[in-house]
């Protein structure tokens, strides 16, 4: 929306996002209903239609940066503060935990294949979260080296990416087998090896 909206229709606006996206997780993207969403927002088919001009391809892709905020909201505080080996191991832990209660359901694919995931709005979403998310481990990869945990000569951003990968990989497998044990394998091997790479600075 290219409109400033006051501090009341921002939380109106907010609340149908929310909503929505509730009704979205336990009906499935394909089946529910702006009537549905409408009902359990308590707004006017015409009030959403002011906030989400485009329909339900617009609610769509609020929804979906919705859902993209909660994936990193999710791993907080341990995201934002990797500093320690223990503050890693939480953070694993913690990344382990929410997608296998997410189970093998993903509701930003879905939302995504709603919308087409080459659509500009929709690829801006998951472009940025990327970025965010990478920031987020290459700041923690930085604190370790600045704290001497790690050598100077570690290309931060490579293994920040690779983490990254390894853990959108892990989580792609889950979603067909159910299982876990790939996202595992990488978060485990990813912190291994910086943690390898600490130790041999040290030797």
């Amino acid at each position: 929306m290219n409109r400033v909206l006051t501090p009341k229709g921002e939380a109106t606006r907010a609340r149908i996002v929310t909503g929505a996206a509730r009704v979205l997780r336990e009906k499935g993207v394909a089946t529910a209903t702006l009537d549905e969403i409408c009902s359990r927002t308590g707004v006017s088919k015409g009030q959403l239609f002011h906030y989400f001009p485009g329909g339900r391809e617009d609610l769509l892709l609020a929804v979906a940066q919705h859902e993209a905020t909660r994936v990193l909201d999710d791993q907080q505080p341990y995201l934002g503060s990797l500093d320690t080996w223990e503050a890693w191991q939480q953070w694993r832990d913690v990344v382990v935990e929410r997608y296998t209660a997410q189970g093998d359901t993903c509701p930003m694919g879905s939302l995504f294949s709603e919308v087409g995931r080459s659509t500009p709005g929709a690829r801006a979403i998951v472009i940025e979260l990327m970025r965010e998310w990478q920031e987020y481990l290459a700041s923690g990869i930085r604190a370790l080296r600045r704290t001497g945990r790690l050598p100077a000569s570690l290309d931060i951003d490579e293994a920040a990416a690779a983490l990254l990968a390894g853990i959108q990989g892990g989580v792609a497998i889950m979603l067909s087998t159910g299982q876990p044990t790939h996202l595992e394998a990488a978060l485990d091997w990813g912190i291994s090896r910086l943690r390898a790479a600490g130790q041999l600075q040290q030797v």
